[in-house]
C-alpha cells in the first residue's frame, strides 16, 4: 500500500476505530401515535449530532397489528408503519448519514404475525410484503410446538415461547435465509447500518450468530432482558462475540437500587463495576430506560430524580451508553446529558476504558476512568482528598460531578 493509500486509511479507518460510540435510542412507546415520527425525528438531527450521538436507534419499520411495530407481519411492507412510510424512512436515515451517524433497525424475528387464515382457521399464512414469494410462508414455518399456531411439522422452539404471536421456527435454512435477505435488503435499499434484536431469548443465540454473519452489519445489540451478567455474556459469546452487544440490564438493575442510597453495590467482590460493564466491558450497552422500562409503559423505571447520576455514570463509564429520547428531550436534560457526552468525547473514552473504583460507601461513588476523568454520583459533597489538584470541575448537577485530568 502506497504512502498516500495508507494517510487515506488512517483518515477514514482511525476514528471508526477511536471514537466513543453513543447510542440514542430515538422513540418510546407513544410515538406510533403521533403522526409522521421519522419527520419529526429528522428535524432533531442537529442537537443529536451537536451531542455526539453516534448511532441511533429506530423503530421496527415493517407492517405490524401493533402500532409500536412489535407484531411485525409483511416485513418488506415499510408503507405501512405508524411512524411514517418507507421514502421518509431512507430520507431520515440519509439525513443521519449526513451528520456521521449510523442507524439501527429494530428487528423483530422471535415472531411473526399472519396475514389469513389456514384451512383449519387459523392465522398462519403470512406475506412478505412483495409481489414474489419472499417471506410467504405456511404454519409449518412456526416452531412446531407452538400448538396454537402450528401444524407440527416445524422444528421445537430454540428458545422461550411468545404466545401473542406464531413463533418462527429459525432452526429452518428457509426462515434463516429469507430473513438474512430482508435484513440485507434494509441495508442495501433502505440505508440501515445495524441491528438492535429483539426478544433473543424467543430463539438459541447460534441464530443471532446465523442473521450476524449473513448480514455483516456494523454494529449490533441483542435484547436479553437479564439481570444475571455471566448469562448475558454467555449468550453474547454463543451468538458469536465480536460485534454483537447486548443490553446491560445487570447494570441498570444495580445501579437504580445504588443511587437510593446504596451506592456501595457498585463495587462487586472483585472491586470492579457489578454489570456486565464489569466483565465484558466492550460487548456491553448500558441504559437508564427504554420504551419497555421507560415511558408509558414504567414496567421497570429507573428512579426519576435520579436520573442524571445514572447518566453521570454510564456517560463516564466503560460500556457504550443508551442516551433515551424521553430523557434527551422531553425532560430537559439535553444540557446537563450533552455536557456528559463531550467529556466522554473529549476524553476518548470508551467501550473497552480501564475503571479504578476510589469509594463506594452508601452515600458516595467515586471512580477514576482511563485516569482522565472522575466521576462522583451521591449525596456526600466532601470527596476529601480522592480527587487529585491536576483535575478540574468539568459539569456537576443535583448529587454528581465529573472533573477531567489537565
Amino acid at each position: 500500500m502506497g504512502s498516500l493509500s495508507c494517510l487515506f486509511f488512517i483518515i477514514i479507518i482511525l476514528p471508526t476505530i477511536t471514537a466513543s460510540t453513543i447510542l440514542f435510542q430515538g422513540f418510546n412507546w407513544e410515538s406510533s401515535k403521533k403522526g409522521g415520527w421519522y419527520n419529526s425525528l429528522l428535524k432533531s438531527i442537529p442537537e443529536l449530532s451537536a451531542a455526539g450521538i453516534t448511532h441511533v436507534w429506530l423503530p421496527p419499520p415493517s407492517q405490524s397489528v401493533s402500532a409500536e411495530g412489535y407484531l411485525p407481519g409483511k416485513l418488506y411492507d415499510l408503507n405501512s408503519s405508524k411512524y411514517g412510510n418507507q421514502d421518509e424512512l431512507k430520507a431520515l436515515i440519509k439525513a443521519l448519514h449526513d451528520k456521521g451517524i449510523q442507524s439501527v433497525a429494530d428487528i423483530v424475528i422471535n415472531h411473526r404475525t399472519a396475514a389469513k387464515q389456514d384451512g383449519r382457521g387459523i392465522w398462519c399464512i403470512f406475506e412478505g410484503g412483495t409481489d414474489d414469494a419472499r417471506l410467504d410462508w405456511g404454519p409449518s414455518f412456526i416452531c412446531g410446538d407452538d400448538v396454537t399456531y402450528s401444524d407440527g411439522k416445524g422444528n421445537p422452539d430454540s428458545g422461550e415461547g411468545y404466545p401473542p404471536a406464531p413463533d418462527i421456527d429459525h432452526v429452518n435454512p428457509q426462515v434463516q435465509q429469507e430473513l438474512s435477505d430482508w435484513m440485507n435488503w434494509l441495508k442495501t435499499e433502505i440505508g440501515f447500518n445495524g441491528w438492535r434484536f429483539d426478544f433473543v431469548k424467543g430463539y438459541a443465540p447460534q441464530y443471532t450468530k446465523v442473521y450476524m454473519e449473513k448480514t455483516n452489519p456494523t454494529f449490533a445489540v441483542g435484547e436479553n432482558w437479564n439481570t444475571d451478567r455471566q448469562a448475558v455474556r454467555d449468550w453474547v459469546n454463543a451468538a458469536g462475540g465480536g460485534t454483537v452487544t447486548a443490553f446491560d440490564f445487570a447494570t441498570k438493575g444495580v445501579l437504580q437500587d445504588a443511587v437510593q442510597g446504596q451506592l456501595s453495590k457498585l463495587k462487586d467482590s472483585n472491586g470492579g463495576p457489578p454489570g456486565l460493564i464489569g466483565i465484558m466491558p466492550g460487548n456491553a450497552v448500558t441504559f437508564i430506560d427504554n420504551h419497555d422500562t421507560g415511558s408509558t409503559q414504567k414496567i421497570w423505571p429507573f428512579p426519576s430524580d435520579k436520573v442524571m447520576e445514572g447518566y453521570a455514570y454510564i456517560l463516564t463509564h466503560p460500556g457504550i451508553p443508551s442516551i433515551f429520547y424521553d430523557h434527551f428531550f422531553d425532560w430537559g436534560l439535553k444540557g446537563e446529558i450533552s455536557k456528559l457526552t463531550m467529556i466522554r468525547i473529549r476524553n476518548g473514552i470508551k467501550a473497552s476504558s480501564t475503571v479504578r473504583i476510589l469509594a463506594s460507601d452508601p452515600d458516595l461513588y467515586v471512580a477514576a476512568i482511563d485516569d482522565k476523568v472522575i466521576a462522583k454520583i451521591g449525596p456526600r459533597y466532601d470527596v476529601g482528598n480522592l480527587v487529585p489538584k491536576n483535575f478540574r470541575l468539568a459539569t456537576s448537577g443535583n448529587d454528581y460531578a465529573v472533573w477531567e485530568k489537565q
